[in-house]
């Protein structure tokens, strides 16, 4: 029997596609965290370091000193997908179905199709973003951010929060700064993650204190005495996080054969005016050093 199907993307001729779809959400897009692709299953974090007995004073004789620790870390993305049907019937009177025929033979329109496929994609993009900071696993189509992880993780430097404005953003800011561990602080990729509502209270706080003489006038930068403050839409309010690039991992099959864009036509497959839409691909996120990273809450 024949089937009368479309398929626009699939294994690795779905890889652009599928990047430019994870990685269009701020965080990804900005390159704030580090992203690992090609994680079909799981991927170990490795954790290496060396006391500072280690360096000692000199001998005639090798007299081994100080302590190795290496821990491993396994970090398994979650398999999603987008399962949609379309029924070219409602499209028809559309500008959608301006070239789409009714009957047996009838689809899409290659204009829409791609549309749809881009669409979906941007879709994807923002619920990734969602998920990297504040998605849960136990919910359908999320994983579990980096919110969940640091919270239930004993090793992070917590930091109390409250309710985040421009009269308090400052000092709130403050005290992460001063819970940022020694050998993190002042690292090139250190940096505090923030979102939406506390980026805000920064700006206008910026904007009271007359930035530059400026005052309401433009952007100010976007550091706190230094230190890059990067505005992540996916993170809750009143969050914030400081943390090392290189110590923060984005997993995706994104280049991988698992990665699949399709839509197909189910006209000749079952008889119905159907068109489904497909997307599959994987996510997650983790972390190596936990006492490297500072959780305000």
């Amino acid at each position: 029997m024949a089937e009368n199907i479309t398929a626009l993307y699939a294994g690795k001729a779905a890889s652009g596609f599928m990047s430019a779809s994870l990685l269009s959400g701020e965080t990804l897009a900005k390159g704030y965290i580090t992203v690992l692709p090609n994680v079909a299953y799981k991927v170990n974090l490795n954790n290496f370091s060396m006391t500072a007995a280690s360096v000692a004073d000199s001998t005639c004789a090798f007299t081994d000193a100080g302590d190795v620790n290496y821990v491993e870390k396994a970090l398994a993305p979650k398999r999603l997908q987008v399962n949609k049907a379309l029924c070219k019937n409602n499209w028809l009177q559309t500008w959608a179905g301006s070239n789409m025929r009714a009957g047996l033979d009838g689809s899409l329109q290659s204009d829409f199709a791609t549309y749809l496929i881009s669409y979906a994609g941007s879709l994807v993009g923002q619920q990734v973003e969602k998920s990297i900071w504040q998605g849960a696993t136990s919910n359908s189509g999320e994983f579990d951010g980096f919110e969940v992880q640091l919270a239930a993780d004993a090793a992070v430097v917590d930091v109390t929060g409250t309710t985040l404005n421009a009269g308090n953003i400052i000092a709130e800011i403050g005290k992460v700064r001063d819970a940022i561990p020694a050998a993190v602080y002042g690292q090139e990729d250190t940096c505090i993650f923030m979102g939406t509502s506390a980026f805000r209270s920064y700006i206008s706080a910026q904007a009271a204190l007359g930035y530059l003489n400026q005052y309401h006038a433009g952007v100010t930068e976007s550091n706190f005495e230094g230190i890059p403050l990067k505005w992540c839409p996916g993170m809750s309010d009143n969050k914030m996080i400081a943390g090392r690039k290189s110590n923060m991992f984005f997993a995706t099959d994104l280049e991988g054969d698992m990665t699949e864009v399709k839509l197909l036509d189910q006209t000749l497959v079952d008889g119905s005016d159907n068109v489904n839409l497909v997307m599959k691909f994987n996510a997650g996120v983790g972390y190596s050093t936990s006492a490297d990273i500072v959780l305000y809450a």
